[in-house]
């Protein structure tokens, strides 16, 4: 089988966009077309998966056709992709995969999300659809609530308190405001993060990531074409997948994600690489003590100690083995639900590209990974990444 790169990416900036889905999506593919330096052209892309929860019900059906005509992407095989927040992360795994099947040499990966054109009780109901249906959101638990029962239980159970999810906050919004593309491009103090308006308690505000607009895309290519389109590929040396239980109350453990450990092990064995060895993580942080579970669960801590590997800050920049949301994260940079994953991606191709050019900049980095979570663990993609094959 063959090797798969990311030869291209790009996005938009995440926030209240004020462009449709059109725009938004033709601006994300323009840029990562753009940043290809080589031989390339729309012409030679094979097939396009893209990520989309369809949020409000905009366009539920045909979705990624419409988006492909305004990028000139005429008359390739395109689908939508849908599994919950992680929708573009799965779509990169079909993209990787058609590729690696030796069915298709030019493969493009997206997603796209329009959240902010409805009122408060309407996006509530739309970020709900992903729980489920019956025991959860008819019962009236929102994801913020299902994240605050995740976080009580992990307090409960390890050395840990709100204060940990404090300074998680407090890094991605330091990430994020050196991020040009990101939602919240502000500081946050921890004293103003600690005392943040209540939203399910124990998560205030601050813990929870903003509803965003925005598109992202990448342009996949394999081994024997991905040099003749640029001199800087970004390779994808492990993909793993698998999912979990829907509702909390099936699960055997709610602070942990076995759907993400399953497809991190798989990944990483792919890879012929672990958790020690990769430079920075892209990581699903939806709700802060997410990216505490996600931690421990990708094995960059032990078990239980998540919290103080955010309390002695070493997911920060250039402070710790691995940088945790270089990006600012979802909290930060912002969470357009199908557009996420691939925005991971965005982030991981110009950090291994050393094409970053701020603070923010993980040195020396060689390896990174994704992490693309749906709903509230359900569904998971981790992909592994590195500037050699």
């Amino acid at each position: 089988m063959v090797d798969v790169a990311v030869v291209g990416a790009g996005q938009t900036k995440y926030g209240n966009h004020p462009s449709g889905l059109k725009a938004m999506w033709a601006e994300a593919a323009s840029k990562a077309f753009s940043s290809i330096d080589g031989d390339f052209k729309p012409e030679m892309i094979d097939e396009a998966f893209i990520g989309t929860i369809a949020f409000g019900g905009a366009q539920l059906g045909n979705t990624a056709a419409l988006l492909t005509e305004h990028s000139g992407m005429d008359g390739i095989a395109v689908r939508r992709v849908e599994n919950a927040c992680a929708s573009s992360g799965f779509a990169l795994r079909d993209a990787w995969m058609a590729i690696k099947s030796g069915q298709a040499d030019v493969v493009v990966a997206g997603g796209i999300e329009k959240m902010n054109d409805l009122t408060p009780e309407r996006k509530r109901y739309w970020l709900g659809v992903s729980g489920d249906t019956e025991w959860e959101r008819l019962a009236g638990l929102t994801f913020p609530g299902t994240y605050a029962l995740m976080a009580r239980r992990y307090f409960h159970e390890h050395d840990s308190t709100h204060d940990d999810l404090v300074h998680v906050s407090v890094k991605n919004h330091h990430h994020g405001s050196m991020n040009p593309q990101a939602h919240i491009q502000k500081e946050v103090s921890f004293e103003k993060a600690a005392g943040g308006f209540m939203v399910a308690d124990p998560l205030t505000l601050y813990d929870c990531c903003p509803t965003s607009d925005g598109a992202s895309c990448v342009v996949l290519a394999a081994d024997h074409v991905a040099r003749r389109m640029t001199d800087t590929p970004v390779w994808i040396r492990g993909s793993g997948a698998a999912s979990d239980r829907l509702a909390l109350h099936d699960r055997p453990s709610i602070t942990q994600l076995k759907a993400t450990q399953t497809a991190s092990t798989k990944a990483y064995a792919m890879a012929g690489l672990d958790a020690t060895q990769i430079d920075l993580a892209e990581v699903h942080d939806c709700f802060t003590i997410a990216e505490v579970i996600a931690t421990e669960d990708l094995g960059f801590a032990p078990r239980g100690a998540g919290g103080q590997f955010a309390r002695e800050q070493q997911g920060s920049v250039n402070q710790g083995n691995t940088t945790i949301n270089a990006s600012g994260g979802l909290k930060s940079k912002g969470h357009p639900l199908g557009a996420t994953g691939t925005g991971q991606v965005v982030e991981v191709f110009k950090q291994l590209r050393h094409e970053v050019g701020t603070s923010r900049q993980v040195r020396d980095a060689e390896t990174a990974l994704t992490h693309n979570v749906g709903g509230s663990g359900a569904t998971c993609a981790v992909h592994v990444f590195g500037r050699e094959r």
